[in-house]
This record gives C-alpha cells, sequence and structure tokens, in this order.
C-alpha cells in the first residue's frame, strides 16, 4: 500500500504505450523504484498499439507527463510523433523511452544498452564475437546497433522477407556504411533461408532472437525450428521475459547451450530510462531481491 500512499495532488506520471501489455513488468518495477527512492511518481500501463498511438501521445503531452516508455509495436512508428531524438534513437530508428524536457518529448532508446549490459552481467564480452540476429524491428535493431557499437566483429540479421525486409536491409547499411569505422561487418539474409541460418549460426557465438516470437501472442512458438541448428557452445539470447522459459530458451537448455533470457535486458534498460526521467540510479539490486527472485 506505500505505492498508494504517497500519490497526492502532485504526484507526477510515467507510462508505458504497448500491445499486449497485461504481461509487463515494468509498472511494478519502477514503483518499486519509486518508492524505494521516495519520487513522488506513478508508473502506469496504457493498451495502446499503432491505430491509437498518435492520440495516446497527443494525450501525454496535455497531462504534461514525466515521461513514457514505448514498447512493440510501436518503437518505430512514434518517431514522426516526437520533438527531437537522441543519437541512440537516430541511430537504431526506434524509441523505447520518451522524457519530456520543458514541454519537448525527446526520444530515446535504451534497449540496446540494457542487451549488451545484461550479457556483461552473464560474463559475456561481446567484442570479437559474431552474432546472428533474428528481427529487425524496435528491439532487434537496438541490439544490433549497440553490438555494433560495443565491438562485435561481425553480425548476420535475418527477418522475414516480407514488407519489412528493408529495415533488415537499412540496419545492414547503417552499420557497414555509416558506422564503417567501427570495422564491423553486418549480413542479411530471409528468415526463409534454412540452410543459410544454419550455416551462420555454426560460425556464430551468439544466437540473438530480438523478435516477439514466444511471447503471446505467440507463447509456444520459436523461431528455430530445427533445434539441430543448437550447440552446447552457443550462447542463445530471448528478448521475451514472459513466459521466463521460452520455447527457445528449453530449446537452448535442452540442447546444452547457454541460455539468457530478456528478463536482465528489461530490467538494464529500464534502469536506463529511470537515470532519464529522475535523474537518480535506479535501485537495481533492490529490485532484483523484489522482483525477480525465483
Amino acid at each position: 500500500m506505500e505505492n498508494l500512499a504517497r500519490i497526492n495532488g502532485k504526484t507526477e506520471l510515467v507510462g508505458l504505450l504497448a500491445t499486449p501489455i497485461g504481461h509487463s513488468l515494468s509498472p511494478a518495477m519502477h514503483n518499486m523504484a519509486f518508492d524505494q527512492l521516495g519520487l513522488n511518481c506513478a508508473y502506469l500501463a496504457f493498451e495502446v498499439g499503432n491505430e491509437k498511438l498518435e492520440d495516446a501521445v497527443k494525450g501525454m503531452r496535455a497531462l504534461n507527463v514525466k515521461g513514457f516508455n514505448v514498447s512493440m509495436p510501436n518503437k518505430m512508428k512514434i518517431l514522426p510523433y516526437l520533438d527531437e531524438l537522441a543519437d541512440s534513437a537516430k541511430f537504431s530508428g526506434a524509441v523505447n523511452t520518451v522524457v519530456n524536457v520543458d514541454g519537448k518529448f525527446v526520444g530515446h532508446s535504451t534497449d540496446g544498452m540494457g542487451y549488451t549490459r545484461n550479457l556483461k552481467e552473464h560474463g559475456i564480452d561481446i567484442k570479437g564475437k559474431k552474432m546472428t540476429l533474428i528481427g529487425s524491428g524496435g528491439a532487434a535493431t537496438p541490439i544490433a546497433i549497440q553490438s555494433a557499437l560495443e565491438g562485435i566483429a561481425e553480425i548476420s540479421i535475418f527477418a522475414r522477407d516480407d514488407a519489412f525486409f528493408p529495415h533488415a536491409e537499412e540496419n545492414v547499411r547503417i552499420i557497414n556504411e555509416d558506422m564503417k569505422h567501427l570495422n564491423v561487418k553486418a549480413n542479411v539474409y530471409p528468415l526463409e533461408n534454412v540452410e543459410q541460418l544454419r550455416a551462420e549460426i555454426l560460425s556464430s557465438d551468439i544466437l540473438a532472437n530480438g523478435t516477439g516470437v514466444g511471447m503471446k501472442p505467440l507463447e509456444g512458438l520459436s523461431v528455430i525450428q530445427d533445434e539441430s541448428m543448437l550447440r552446447p557452445d552457443l550462447i542463445v539470447t530471448d528478448v521475451v521475459y514472459i513466459p521466463r522459459k521460452s520455447k527457445l530458451m528449453e530449446q537452448t537448455e535442452a540442447a546444452g547451450a547457454t541460455a539468457i533470457n530478456g528478463l536482465g535486458m528489461m530490467l538494464w534498460q529500464g534502469a536506463l530510462a529511470f537515470e532519464l526521467w529522475t535523474g537518480q540510479q535506479m535501485p537495481v539490486e533492490y529490485i532484483k531481491e523484489q522482483l525477480f527472485a525465483e
């Protein structure tokens, strides 16, 4: 009841615009952090998809909120509705955190840094490694860009051969051309090319699922259809954290490989967003103890 007790006429609103949203741990995480630090803020989740996104952002402006998160499927669609983009969002073309700066809505992307920080927490340094990344949307793109910035040697991006495939091609172009000073090799392939996927995974240190496959409404599905592609010395990461053990994570464990779900990425991207809104560091260890204990 602590959270309710401190809500008053001066409470500042922070929120989340996404769909589906019922599974999100962000409200619990941020409200626990606000309580722990004695900040007069409240975090609420709003079920908003692309079709209502513009109206929702206008509503956030009218309410003069402190800021808000954006999750699937809105991370790319929100760009035209913001006033400014931080470099993290410009490079990735995706936003997961919006900060109200004197009435201006400034978009940031903390997903990529959250992903790499989570790997470091598991003792994994991506520098000099090769990654096969599945996806090119609002979660996968920041992973690709941040991995390049932090020294990955090569990244092979797979995406479905549909209307969104140009996103994958553009991500590869950005890494190979706009970021060529980093000397990262980026490749792009259609996900339907199963043999190419097998070959790239075989020569990779890390396999990353950057899609929502494995969470509702795609729970029980996996981006990997042939489990023989997985091997014991492979590191497999997932952006999905509800369920904590997605089908991909089950396949990974069965293959004896290292399985890292999306909980840590969610925690660290949230910690970075929290600091952007409040100017204070999230009490990460406290949040781990309270929210993420198995």
